[in-house]
Order: C-alpha cells, then sequence, then structure tokens
C-alpha cells in the first residue's frame, strides 16, 4: 500500500513549525509532527484533517490582515469603498493596492497566495487520504469528499478572482512545480457541482458546508463567468429550496445589523460563513477575527487601531431622493455633511438630508449612536483625518451589552466572535437578480431587489438615539438619530428602465447592501466597471484626500492583482519560472 505522511492540523494552530539539522541522520527519522497513513487512514484521522482544511479558512498562521477571509483590503480598500485609514506610514504595503501602483514584490499579496494554497493542500490531503482509509461507509466518503471538494474550490475561487491564472494542484498531482497556463474555471465549477451533488441538506456542526452552500457557490461562478442561464438555474434552486447547514430555510433576518452581531450569526441569512469564537482558552484572538484586529476607531474603547475607514464615496451613496431611492448616478453632487477639519470639542450637526438607514449600520459617523457605545464623537476617534477622512467602519464591532461574551482582549488590539459571511442570502438574491436581468427578466429581477430594500425599509433597521449619551446601554429612544428613507421600487420600475440602468440599479444595490464586505473591487472587474467607476473615484475622493491621490485604474492590467514575485522565484528551474506574471507587470 502507497504510503502517505501527514501533518495534522487544528483550528488552533495554523502551520506546523518546520525542523532543520546538520545531522545527515535526522533525514532517515519520521518527522516531527507527521503522522503515517497507519495512524490516520481511517475516519476519525480523515475527519481531523479536514477540520484542518476547514482551519486555514482564517488565513492565520501564514498572515494576519493579509489574509483576512473578509478581503477588506483587496475588495474593499482596493473598490473605493474604504481608505487604508491609520496613517500613510502605518502597514505602507496597503498605500499601493488602494491606488493600483502594486507591483509583484509586495507582501500582502504572496502571503494571501500562500494562505489559499495552504488551505488547498490541507483539502488534497484529504482527499489523498480518504482514498487508502478504512472503515469508512461509501455515504460518509462522499460526504468527507464533498466538504474537502467545496474548502478547495473556495480557495481556488479566491485565487482566481484575485491573479486569474494560477495553478491547479490536485490530490493527483506528482509534480508540483506546474505551470499557470491553463484556466481553471472548469476545474472549480467542478469541485463545486461535486460537493452540491454530496453533500447533505444540513450538517451536524453549523460552520460546515452544506449541499446548498455548494450550490450557492457553484451558481456564483457561473456569474462570474458570465453563464446566466446556468446561474439562474441554480440560483432558482436555492432560493426556492435552501437551508442552512444548521437547518434553518433561508431567508432575511429582520434586522440587517443582526449579521454582524455574534448573539444572533448563524442565522437564516448564513450560507457560508467563517466560524469565529472569542476567549477560547488559548490567550490569543488567532480564532477570534483576527484578520479585522486593526479594523477598530482608534482612542476608543476598543484600543486600536483605526484602519478601515469608509470613503466619503461610500457615504454619499446612502443618500436618497423624494421617494426613498438610491441616487444611483449624482450622489456625489451634494455630498453628505461631515466632520471632517472639525475637532470634536466643537459644534456639529448630523446632515438632515435624507438617507438610506443601512448607511447608519454600516458606517460610523460622528453625532450618530455608535452600536451601544455612545455617539461617535468624531475626529477623536480618528486616526488622522487629513488623510483619510472622518469615518469609522461599523461592521464587525461588537457590542458593549455583549462585549464581555463575544469580544476578546487577550492581544494587543482586540478579537472577535463575529463570524465573516462568505455568502449571505442578501447576496444570492442579488446574484440572482443580476442573473435575471441579464436575461431580461426584469420583473423577477426587481423584486429580488425589492426583498433587500424592503428589509432595509423594517422598523427594526431605523438606528435611534438616546435620551442620554452618557448611558448608551439603557439610554434608546423611538427617535430616529438621522432622516431615514428608503423604500421598495414600484411595480414595473426595472422594465422601465431597461436593460443597462437595470443592471446598473442591481449594481448599486450591492454596494449599498453589501458595503465593506469585500465584494467591491471583484464586482467591479467581473461587470466590466472597474475603470470607470474606480478612475471617477480617484477624481473624486483623490481631489479630497491625500492617501488616494494619484490613484488610477487602468485596463487590461490592474482587473488582476501581479503574481507574487517570490512565487515566480521559488517556481524557476534552470533559470526559467514556469509561472507567467500576468500582462502589465
Amino acid at each position: 500500500m502507497k504510503r502517505f505522511k501527514y501533518i495534522l492540523y487544528t483550528a488552533m494552530v495554523a502551520t506546523m513549525p518546520l525542523f532543520t539539522s546538520c545531522e545527515d541522520e535526522f533525514l532517515e527519522k519520521p518527522a516531527i509532527g507527521a503522522l503515517s497513513d497507519e495512524v490516520l487512514a481511517n475516519e476519525a484521522g480523515v475527519e481531523k484533517l479536514l477540520i484542518g482544511a476547514y482551519a486555514a479558512l482564517d488565513g492565520i498562521g501564514i498572515g494576519n490582515w493579509e489574509t483576512d477571509p473578509s478581503n477588506w483590503v483587496y475588495g474593499s480598500v482596493a473598490g473605493g469603498e474604504a481608505h487604508k485609514g491609520s496613517d500613510g506610514a502605518d502597514q505602507p504595503a496597503i498605500n499601493p493596492i488602494a491606488t493600483f501602483n502594486v507591483d509583484p514584490s509586495n507582501g500582502f499579496l504572496n502571503l494571501k497566495w500562500r494562505a489559499m494554497y495552504e488551505g488547498i493542500t490541507r483539502a488534497n490531503s484529504v482527499l489523498s487520504l480518504l482514498e487508502v482509509a478504512e472503515g469508512i461507509s461509501e455515504g460518509e466518503k462522499q460526504r468527507i469528499a464533498g466538504e474537502a471538494r467545496f474548502l478547495r474550490g473556495h480557495y481556488y475561487f479566491e485565487l482566481k478572482k484575485m491573479f486569474n491564472m494560477v495553478p491547479w494542484i490536485d490530490e493527483t498531482t506528482t509534480d508540483f512545480n506546474q505551470p499557470n497556463n491553463v484556466d481553471i474555471w472548469p476545474n472549480i465549477e467542478e469541485d463545486f457541482k461535486f460537493a452540491m451533488e454530496n453533500l447533505p441538506n444540513s450538517q451536524p456542526q453549523v460552520g460546515r458546508a452544506n449541499k446548498w452552500a455548494a450550490a450557492s457557490y457553484l451558481g456564483k461562478t457561473y456569474l462570474y463567468q458570465q453563464e446566466f442561464a446556468e446561474a439562474k438555474a441554480i440560483f432558482d434552486d436555492v432560493i426556492a429550496n435552501g437551508v442552512t447547514s444548521n437547518g434553518l430555510t433561508y431567508g432575511l433576518v429582520d434586522k440587517f445589523k443582526d449579521n454582524w452581531d455574534a448573539s444572533a450569526e448563524n442565522n437564516k441569512e448564513s450560507v457560508f460563513a467563517v466560524q469565529m469564537v472569542a476567549n477560547d482558552g488559548t490567550n490569543t484572538i488567532a480564532n477570534g477575527n483576527m484578520g479585522q484586529m486593526l479594523n477598530f476607531p482608534y482612542n476608543s474603547p476598543f484600543r486600536c487601531c483605526g484602519f478601515y475607514q469608509p470613503t466619503l464615496d461610500l457615504a454619499n451613496s446612502y443618500q436618497t431622493t423624494a421617494q426613498g431611492f438610491p441616487m444611483v448616478d449624482n450622489y456625489n453632487i451634494d455630498p453628505l455633511k461631515n466632520d471632517q477639519g472639525i475637532t470634536s470639542d466643537k459644534a456639529f450637526v448630523p446632515d438632515q438630508q435624507s438617507v438610506d438607514p443601512r448607511l447608519d449600520w454600516t458606517v460610523g459617523r460622528r453625532g450618530i449612536p455608535f452600536l451601544d457605545w455612545g455617539l461617535h464623537p468624531g475626529q477623536a476617534w480618528i486616526r488622522e483625518q487629513s488623510s483619510a477622512g472622518p469615518y469609522s467602519a461599523k461592521k464587525f464591532i461588537y457590542w458593549q451589552a455583549t462585549a464581555d461574551t463575544y469580544a476578546d482582549q487577550s492581544s494587543w488590539a482586540p478579537g472577535s466572535a463575529i463570524n465573516v459571511l462568505i455568502i449571505r442570502f442578501a447576496d444570492v438574491l442579488l446574484m440572482a437578480a443580476e442573473a435575471e436581468a441579464q436575461l431580461g427578466n426584469f420583473a423577477q429581477a426587481q423584486e429580488y431587489v425589492n426583498m433587500v430594500r424592503a428589509r432595509a425599509d423594517r422598523p427594526e433597521n431605523i438606528v435611534t438615539t438616546y435620551v442620554d449619551p452618557s448611558e448608551p446601554l439603557d439610554g434608546f429612544t423611538d427617535v430616529p438619530a438621522a432622516n431615514y428613507n428608503v423604500e421598495p421600487y414600484p411595480e414595473g420600475y426595472f422594465a422601465g428602465l431597461g436593460k443597462e440602468e437595470a443592471l446598473e440599479a442591481i449594481y448599486f444595490e450591492r454596494k449599498l447592501e453589501l458595503a465593506l464586505e469585500g465584494h467591491r473591487f471583484f464586482d467591479l472587474v467581473r461587470w466590466g466597471k472597474a475603470a470607470e467607476k474606480l478612475n471617477a473615484f480617484f477624481d473624486y475622493e483623490g481631489a479630497l484626500l491625500p492617501d488616494v491621490e494619484g490613484g488610477f485604474f487602468t485596463t487590461g492590467k490592474n482587473e488582476y492583482f501581479p503574481i507574487p514575485q517570490r512565487q515566480i522565484d521559488l517556481q524557476t528551474v534552470g533559470g526559467e519560472s514556469v509561472l507567467t506574471q500576468n500582462p502589465g507587470f
């Protein structure tokens, strides 16, 4: 029987250390921490390897914020919906990513590449061991293979949307020096198809992928390839029949904020999420949203660090017309009033322009309650307002009322138990709307968009102010904190717009609903809108804030990030690398 050696991974240890020795006989000894197939080739052993493949989802161990599954750097900062924040000299590798001056030597890109291939390696190890494992029923083998292939599909999807042409390594690969000259979309499709066909509707542990998570990801894969009919067929099935891993029928939760409240997570909107936990006994935040640890307001109750500040452009996007509709084309003409340049000891009254209430669950702005931590004080919580603006990110912030349970203070910056949502049901509805509009089904597309807008219009989603701002936990009133006005579109509205404008409305709805969740840059690229939208953003925002001044998106180059130079160097044989760099780099 062929012999395998496996490193056993756990959720607490992202990678095992490598050991070296000057003694030749060291090479004859078993690797420390390695286990042979005799030990692991059974159901318990395979399950442990599978848990290790899930553990790679958070990227911790290879990197931290560089590899965070929310993609806040690559999807949101690069997508023009967030500034890097902090100050100009802090984490300088993010600056060229934000302005599209990035080069192949940028260490962030190498860490992301490594983290994704780490997850792929772990998934492949599960599939290899499964071939020789004994005492596992055929049904269980199919289920385990389905989970491993779902995870592998996810890791490759991340690589594909970031770097485009990447080498495909699977459990049958023996020569790992593979070129990146083959499009891997068909392979990703096959992994998600297999997972969809072999995973159960529900799972005994909520963090495991199920049939419907795989189906949703398959639909997303079709959408990225502009295979709209195939995407529609999958989304129809998911919307009609899908359930979460813990058996809840898919739907939108009544309260928008519950998607980022650890006490309400794993709800009916959670299609697939990276599970986070606080205060796990390790005295670290490795399992507690460590990739988001920089992204709390500065000089605040959270201590650190002032990164990830929403852009002026994003905040302006939430302005609404008298009818409660978004200002899709002209939201920056009359900008939302903000406290840029106004110190916290000076008077400031928030804007009374009507806004979508999702603004104040997404963007922290002066004079508006910051969850239950009191009113956002403005500049006092901003590390360098002059470079990155007046706003703070609000998603991924834990609540004061439940901080003892769901916050983790084991490190120099906070951790939390807030899950990272890779796909949530609102995302599915908006992807389905996009597919329907591309196929000319405007009424159905509008129905899906209106489901999302109707949730935003619910009374539970109005942010209210305090009777006494010094008592935020118990001082909420029924008085809206701002002039909120959001309405669904009237019957026939999308049909009257026509295809292109209906799609623009859907695209804008994704911006509003999914802001700061790491989707924006990748959406703009797949829509073919990146140059138009991002260069308009640089023209507007760069004239006001210096950290994105001079940014420019070049068509034919910046749709993908450069292949990390370190990987090109490692794949060099005889003076020539098997990896081909992306165009323009």
